[in-house]
């Protein structure tokens, strides 16, 4: 008896466990990905897209889901929503679409404010098959030369220098040629990138089981068994790298990607991830960032769908049953409701639960205990610059450029954080330059004859807050005068490597952390939205921070759910989108990627039976 039964709840078990795996129709399919068609030119046809204002004529009817933000995880969320046969809205408070994908032209340059280059969208990568998915196959990609990146380290005569290449084995073989006492060290740090890189759906796959499964795995140390990502996630990039080599040059390199916490305070999974990111090479959206948005809104409102602008979501509505049910979005003076069983936030957790939600919601333990896991990330600053030439007759070029005045980034980053407002612009210890112009091809289409440049570095978001209730543009003297200052150190810095920009720029513009809350609706300015530190990537953190919100029907998507960048905050919108389906929709992406590789192997099979005959 005792045996049937036991019988039964396995053949149970294994029924519903296909079911949920299988058993549900995937959003995904290779016919509805199609050549890319022509790049649209015409401004204006673009603006019908990424720059619908709101109005409630233009809400879809019978609405599915509302996403809050537009921004590439909002996005991805929404597309894979819609395909699944979803009617999807998204809001956005800005007055265009995509987030820190969205570009912005002026005097006739266009400058992207947040995605410089992206990796992993090789041939068949999965990172490329959802890109396909869910722009139906629009967005191209141009890939960049094999020398991606510069990193400079030191000033003047103690200035050194050293090249990042892309490639399979290239990147660590030329990273052993510049430090050839230090192959061991290389080695080790290499295989912990491949690990992090093939074992990282373990920690993904914490936030879809049920979260007493996950926290079961990980305190029995069943997890620990299985794998050694858990433990990496959670070990001190400082403490790693110090075991492997003393050479602080070296230690640079193992963390040169900077997303505003230090070596010391970040998770050495994360700062290997970032550089594996691009060993398959690094690549630039063909025809601007803003593609992106224009393509993936498409999608969403070729299935009944629609992405609106100008949308200021200014509260979650919340039931007596604590079931979130719409939102109220800002329409001139008034508020207006939108209504929808589904409410998916791309516009990080502290606004979500912070400002979003009704003040009796937000004490909630549930909700307390989510914020408590993160912390505020740090802001940015950003020097837009214009120039009349070409990028030949400027010296520019596709590579990325990453500066440092010396080789201790915890000392750099703790005593400039620490620096008082008046000390900090004259005291910049690191930078990023990249030029977009130089990586589309397009650009020269778009904008003959300019070449344009983006400077980025972390600031402190107390340095400006004394505006911070100021309007856009109207801030006063003091503060143009102040935010001027970082940017002619910064600008200056760059003319050290190319001189010929001083006497071509005819137009520059500056981004503050206040410019990115008020653009990017950022808490604090935060470049990365909540702060990438060790706590976060703390396993049983991991398995904690996940889609669904203690509010029914509310869900979290973007980079505060998995990791930074575009590449992070898609996963962020891939997972959102399995948690409101119940469905995983990474094994239909992998089923996918097996069909592709038989393809691909069947084509090079007849090219190879032609050669023959």
């Amino acid at each position: 008896m005792w045996l049937l039964i036991f019988l039964v709840w396995v053949a149970v078990w294994a029924g519903g466990t296909y079911w949920y795996l299988f058993g549900k129709k995937s959003p995904f399919s290779l016919e509805s990905v199609r050549p890319p068609g022509p790049r649209e030119f015409d401004q204006k046809k673009r603006d019908k897209v990424i720059k619908q204002g709101f109005s409630l004529d233009r809400v879809p009817q019978n609405l599915d889901v509302i996403v809050i933000g537009s921004g590439i995880g909002g996005l991805t969320a929404g597309a894979t929503l819609a395909k699944a046969g979803k009617r999807v809205l998204v809001l956005e408070q800005h007055d265009q679409l995509g987030g820190c994908c969205h570009t912005y032209i002026e005097k006739g340059f266009e400058f992207d404010v947040g995605l410089h280059y992206i990796g992993q969208v090789h041939e068949n990568s999965l990172l490329r098959i959802a890109f396909d998915q869910i722009s139906e196959g629009q967005l191209e990609f141009q890939e960049l030369k094999q020398h991606f990146d510069t990193i400079q380290i030191g000033l003047g005569d103690q200035k050194r220098e050293y090249t990042i290449f892309s490639g399979k084995t290239e990147m660590q073989t030329h990273l052993e040629k510049q430090f050839p006492d230090d192959k061991e060290a290389i080695e080790t740090f290499f295989k912990v990138m491949k690990i992090s890189a093939k074992k990282t759906h373990y920690l993904a796959t914490l936030k879809l089981i049920p979260q007493w499964v996950s926290l079961f795995i990980l305190k029995s140390g069943l997890g620990d068994l299985v794998t050694s990502v858990f433990r990496l996630s959670g070990t001190c990039a400082t403490d790693y790298v110090n075991t492997l080599t003393s050479n602080k040059d070296l230690h640079v390199i193992f963390a040169y990607l900077f997303y505003g916490v230090p070596p010391r305070d970040s998770s050495i999974l994360i700062n290997s991830l970032l550089i594996h990111h691009y060993k398959r090479g690094a690549y630039y959206p063909k025809g601007g960032a803003s593609e992106i948005a224009f393509h993936i809104t498409r999608t969403i409102q070729k299935y009944g769908g629609n992405g609106l602008v100008r949308a200021p979501v200014t509260g979650i509505l919340v039931n007596k049953e604590g079931t979130a049910y719409g939102v109220k979005v800002r329409k001139g003076q008034e508020e207006v409701e939108v209504h929808a069983p589904v409410v998916v936030s791309n516009c990080g957790v502290f606004t979500t639960f912070q400002k979003l939600l009704p003040p009796e919601i937000q004490l909630k333990a549930g909700i307390q205990e989510r914020l408590n896991m993160m912390k505020h990330g740090r802001g940015s600053f950003l020097v837009f610059s214009g120039f009349d030439g070409t990028q030949e007759e400027l010296g520019l070029e596709s590579t990325n450029f990453w500066l440092f005045k010396n080789n201790d980034m915890d000392k750099s980053m703790d005593d400039f954080f620490a620096l008082s407002k008046e000390e900090a612009p004259d005291n910049i210890p690191m930078m990023f330059i990249t030029m977009p112009s130089a990586k589309d091809p397009e650009a020269k289409l778009r904008h003959p004859g300019k070449s344009c440049m983006t400077i980025l570095t972390m600031a402190k978001y107390e340095w400006f807050e004394e505006w911070k209730d100021t309007t856009v543009r109207k801030r006063g003297d003091e503060y143009h005068k102040y935010k001027l200052r970082f940017a002619k150190n910064l600008f200056d810095w760059a003319c050290t490597l190319f001189p010929k920009i001083r006497d071509k720029l005819v137009f520059q513009d500056v981004a503050t952390p206040l410019t990115n809350t008020h653009y990017l609706g950022a808490q604090r300015g935060a470049m990365y939205s909540a702060e990438h530190n060790l706590d976060r990537f703390q396993a049983e953190t991991v398995a904690r921070n996940r889609c669904n919100t203690p509010v029914k029907n509310l869900f979290i998507s973007g980079q505060d759910v998995f990791s930074c960048g575009i590449a992070g905050a898609l996963h962020g919108g891939l997972l959102c989108a399995s948690t409101v389906l119940d469905h995983i929709v990474y094994i239909d992406l992998l089923f996918l990627k097996k069909k592709l590789k038989r393809r691909k192997a069947q084509e090079l099979a007849r090219l190879a039976q032609k050669k023959l005959q």
